[in-house]
């Protein structure tokens, strides 16, 4: 069974063309002012007119306003919209019609309940995120390098896709998808050099690690 990869937070055309190359089947692209891996509008737009067909580009936001939606929509192609804040069901229905766009959300897993509360979007997300829920002192909701109990999601069953994301790296995801049973992951620091630059050669380490245990599912 393959396991598709997402690689987030991008911020130049090395790290995408690793991304696309190694066979990431999204990419992310991070429009939150506070987070390292922030884009400007040029520089989304550039790097979305690079990502070919086959894969997809995902911007990631943290409570946008429609203004801001409208102000990325306008001049950055994106395939999909990723909310990452405090968002609600109606918060997500009205941005799927704003946009015309699929919507991801992001949800933070520290216990069992957390992870039972993702029902609540179950008829308005069209993928959900399972990320680390972010330390108390964190200055942004995801990308700390955080990871959670992975074996949360084993109990939870639902029909709309889903990613798992939360201090994944080449060392663990394999780990992370037999204890979670994911089949699909988003890594962002775990390729990286140091926060908001990619290493084309961390992502080709951690695209080998999940296409090594999508084989062996597929041979079980």
């Amino acid at each position: 069974m393959t396991v598709s990869v997402k690689i987030c937070g991008l911020t130049d055309l090395r790290g995408l063309n690793a991304a696309v190359e190694a066979g990431a089947s999204f990419v992310g692209l991070n429009f939150f002012r506070r987070s390292p891996r922030y884009v400007t509008l040029e520089q989304a737009a550039e790097l979305s007119a690079e990502v070919p067909r086959g894969v997809k580009t995902v911007g990631l936001f943290v409570n946008p306003t429609d203004a801001e939606l409208d102000a990325v929509l306008a001049q950055v192609r994106l395939d999909m919209i990723q909310l990452h804040g405090a968002e609600t069901p109606d918060r997500v229905d009205a941005v799927r019609l704003l946009s015309g766009l699929p919507v991801m959300k992001a949800l933070g897993v520290a216990t069992a309940r957390d992870v039972m509360d993702a029902k609540a979007f179950e008829d308005h997300a069209d993928w959900l995120l399972f990320d680390a829920k972010a330390p108390k002192d964190a200055t942004r909701p995801g990308g700390n390098a955080v990871a959670f109990d992975w074996t949360l999601l084993k109990t939870y069953v639902g029909k709309t896709p889903w990613m798992l994301a939360g201090g994944l790296t080449r060392a663990n995801v394999a780990a992370a998808i037999k204890a979670s049973g994911a089949r699909a992951v988003d890594v962002s620091s775990g390729v990286e050099t140091r926060p908001g630059i990619k290493s084309p050669a961390r992502i080709r380490a951690f695209m080998k690690a999940v296409a090594a245990v999508s084989g062996a599912r597929s041979k079980a």
